[in-house]
């Protein structure tokens, strides 16, 4: 028989448990088989050793080009294969225009398969008053979700869209098996407190917190979810601050409402009483980092509340963060090559018993099913041979080091307790541990399976 194209060894982390000793091989980018002992011929064989073999991440919510516009697929994706990611999933709000009719999206596909190093899903949008017509076309070009905001970040690339329009949407949805995310803040709560904060001459780090409030959060996600228990629609929160947002979510859920709810993994990190002062501007994100939250949703994540964790990752320079005032910084943060390795690290602080297992789940199996990837995140016969080997060795994240040409981020300094050692996409060794080592349009473009 001939040999087959790759086979690694190591400590694989499978769906049903680890298997120590064990070997994947690999025949035309996909996994063809698993087993443990004597192992068959192959062209190529790494040799892991004792280090962990996870499947590979997939990051279920970046913003790869809201800076460099599509340009902007390569240096992100270079970062992704970095972190042990081997698919993003972008958000649509694409600079200077969004992700809303098919035209965008063949262009943003194009982008995909002449500049990606790894693989890409896509979240779509809608234009506020374009109403859902256009999201038919989208589905049946792959999009694996829709992303609407509940706050306008800007009025053309990330608008707000009313609750009339909002409810059209998800009514549009149900029959295309799409699920809704939405940017859970009000708008009319977060503009007024800002103004408030403002007029009183108070345009620094420590008020940002309050200037967003949990009520914020709370009311528009309420307001959502109280609209998906009337449609039927897949309504998703793509990220809270704290804790009740999750009990709401599993309430709704209780009911029978198809309601989720992800979790960016800086808030399980970071605490604004403990890391603001030190961090200012550096770790704006919206919702904000708040303090006295982060044990709320750890709790959140071990009482089974959270569908999956992702970065949130967001391609803005550090200029973006250096304004006098911090209404005016950039929200948003470098994360690709810290999602992996930051919550491996602050499991192991927390003694999960498996904190392999814990991130192939959540940051692999988890959103790879929730988006309908149903080729990726998993070590399986018949899924795509898409890998990350983690070494369990104490390394000091350096960010000026970061593939993504961005070279900055607030987990900088820091050590982590693993490394990502290899990263392999469909079977292609995309990253040694130093280096990339494939080149732009290696990465693919992931279409959602509908069903």
């Amino acid at each position: 028989m001939t040999p087959f194209d790759l086979l690694v060894r190591g400590t694989l982390i499978l769906p049903d448990g680890r298997l120590p000793g064990g070997w994947i091989a690999v025949r035309g980018g996909t996994i063809a088989a698993i087993g443990t002992g004597e192992a068959p011929a192959a062209a190529a064989v790494h040799d892991a050793g004792t280090a962990l073999v996870l499947p590979g991440a997939v990051d279920g919510q970046t913003h790869a080009t809201s800076y460099k516009g599509l340009a902007g697929m390569a240096a992100t994706t270079r970062s992704a294969l970095a972190g042990g990611i081997t698919t993003i999933v972008d958000m649509p709000y694409d600079n200077p225009d969004p992700l809303t009719n098919m035209a965008r999206l063949e262009a943003k596909v194009a982008a995909v398969e002449a500049g990606a190093h790894c693989d890409v899903a896509l979240y779509g949008t809608v234009a506020r008053g374009q109403g859902p017509g256009a999201l038919e076309d989208l589905a049946k070009a792959g999009i694996c979700a829709v992303k609407i905001s509940g706050f306008q970040n800007h009025p053309v690339r990330f608008p707000r869209i009313p609750q009339d329009e909002t409810l059209d949407i998800l009514e549009a949805s149900v029959p295309l098996g799409l699920p809704v995310g939405l940017h859970n803040e009000d708008e009319e709560i977060v503009r007024a407190r800002v103004a408030r904060f403002v007029a009183a001459g108070r345009t620094d780090v420590a008020v940002y917190p309050d200037s967003r409030p949990e009520a914020a959060e709370m009311a528009a996600t309420a307001a959502f979810l109280e609209l998906g228990a009337a449609t039927g629609a897949h309504v998703h929160i793509v990220h809270f601050s704290a804790p009740r947002g999750y009990d709401l979510v599993a309430r709704y859920r209780a009911e029978g409402v198809r309601a989720t709810a992800e979790l960016c993994v800086h808030y399980l990190h970071f605490d604004a009483g403990v890391d603001g002062p030190r961090l200012g501007a550096r770790m704006k994100v919206g919702p904000p980092i708040r303090a006295g939250r982060r044990e709320g949703l750890w709790a959140a994540l071990a009482a089974g509340k959270v569908d999956f964790v992702s970065s949130d990752h967001s391609s803005w320079p550090i200029d973006s963060k250096l304004t006098p005032s911090i209404f005016d910084a950039g929200a948003g943060i470098p994360g690709l090559e810290t999602l992996v390795p930051s919550f491996y690290t602050d499991l192991v602080a927390r003694a999960d018993p498996d904190p392999a297992r814990t991130v192939a789940l959540l940051v692999s199996a988890a959103p790879a099913a929730f988006f309908g990837l149903t080729r990726k995140g998993e070590i399986r016969v018949g899924a795509d041979a898409d890998l990350m080997v983690l070494e369990e060795t104490p390394v000091r994240f350096d960010a000026s080091t970061t593939r993504d040409g961005l070279n900055w981020s607030p987990y900088d300094g820091e050590t982590f307790a693993v490394r990502v050692a290899a990263t392999f996409v469909r079977g292609t060794k995309a990253w040694d541990g130093a280096d990339v080592t494939v080149t732009p349009g290696h990465g693919r473009y992931v279409p959602r399976t509908r069903g």
